[in-house]
């Protein structure tokens, strides 16, 4: 074997020689072609069975509990979680969707937002809230919905559940309750598809931007 230039880096790329060969871990990620399927439909619907219980399992006093999902990413998660913890606790659930784009701290460099309704018909005071949102980034979103749910009145708690926690934050901020957690790539984009907007089926993908 050849001697590298002094100062040179070597780095030795195993050859796969059948296509039964499987590439060692650290390189799935660079053979795997994009889109990647990271959930499908029934992957989507075990996270949020797995997710509701364990926000039952957690807050065993279910009737202070209430869901307010992220406008727009989190409002069909946000409904299915309703759903399923009125199925586990047997009574109704107080729900809501908030909208956050006025409370970011960088909407005065972001273009015009799609703003949605925000609708919250129930007082937060003194209820245990789980922020729903599809997809935990940056932790900018939560920050806000943090400062938009405070601005309604002060609960006694404030919770997280999120489908995917794709790492690359930038606030120190952590999911209480999360579907998948996946390293990603600030290359990378991370699609959630609910039958809800018109798709086909549910699924989540990972694609390059």
């Amino acid at each position: 074997m050849a001697e590298s230039a002094p100062g040179a880096r070597c780095r030795l790329i195993p050859s796969f020689t059948s296509q039964t060969d499987s590439p060692p871990v650290g390189f799935a990620r660079i053979l795997m072609p994009y889109p990647k399927q990271l959930l499908n439909a029934t992957g989507l619907a075990r996270a949020v069975d797995r997710i509701a219980h364990e926000i039952a399992e957690k807050n065993l006093t279910g009737p202070d509990v209430a869901i307010v999902g992220i406008q727009r990413g989190g409002a069909h998660l946000s409904n299915r979680l309703k759903l399923a913890l009125e199925k586990i606790w047997g009574h109704a659930v107080p729900y809501g969707l908030i909208d956050v784009s006025m409370h970011r701290d960088d909407h005065s460099h972001r273009l015009p937002q799609n703003i949605q309704p925000t609708n919250i018909p129930f007082d937060v005071t003194g209820k245990t809230v789980v922020l729903v949102d599809d997809v935990l980034f940056s932790g900018r979103t939560i920050r806000a919905a943090l400062d938009a749910i405070t601005d309604l009145g002060r609960p006694k708690a404030i919770q997280l559940a999120v489908l995917i926690d794709r790492g690359n934050r930038e606030l120190p901020i952590k999911a209480d309750f999360v579907g998948k957690e996946l390293a990603t790539t600030l290359d990378e984009r991370i699609d959630v598809r609910f039958k809800e907007d018109g798709a086909e089926n549910d699924s989540v993908e990972l694609t390059k931007l």
